[in-house]
């Protein structure tokens, strides 16, 4: 019995150690995360309402890009942060719809207003220069 309570204890250590190292190295992976800039729209070829999907920041991540009926810019990860499904732009009633179940976000903000979703949609982060719209980078919300 006590060779197996030293072999619980220390594999419980060395579980514990594990964790705590991948932790630390998750705070240094973030600080150091660095996004591509990537030209996404022209500014002057958007009218409100209308929207362009694109890829950020690989082409492995759909993305959408609205402008609001107040002439305002916003992007989001296409991908529903219940199950992934892509969510479809409705700038008419000011929601993005995720058909998969009945999920609903706030175009303005990303926030989940129906549905399953808990979480905010993933938004791109956008920067103006001139009439040329870029994506510079992800940010990952949890409320």
């Amino acid at each position: 019995r006590r060779q197996f309570t030293k072999f619980l204890v220390l594999t419980s250590f060395g579980m514990f150690v594990g964790n705590v190292w991948i932790y630390v190295k998750s705070l240094f992976a973030k600080s150091e995360e660095a996004f591509p800039e990537s030209p996404i729209a022209i500014a002057s070829d958007l009218t409100a309402g209308s929207v362009k999907l694109f890829q950020y920041p690989t082409v492995n991540d759909p993305c959408i890009l609205v402008k609001t009926p107040e002439q305002k810019l916003v992007a989001y990860s296409q991908k529903c942060t219940h199950l992934s499904c892509a969510v479809i732009p409705r700038p008419a009633e000011s929601s993005f719809y995720c058909p998969c179940h009945e999920g609903r976000f706030d175009l303005r903000t990303g926030v989940p207003i129906a549905g399953p979703p808990r979480r905010p949609l993933t938004r791109v982060v956008l920067e103006m220069r001139g009439q040329d719209i870029y994506a510079v980078g992800v940010e990952e919300r949890t409320t």
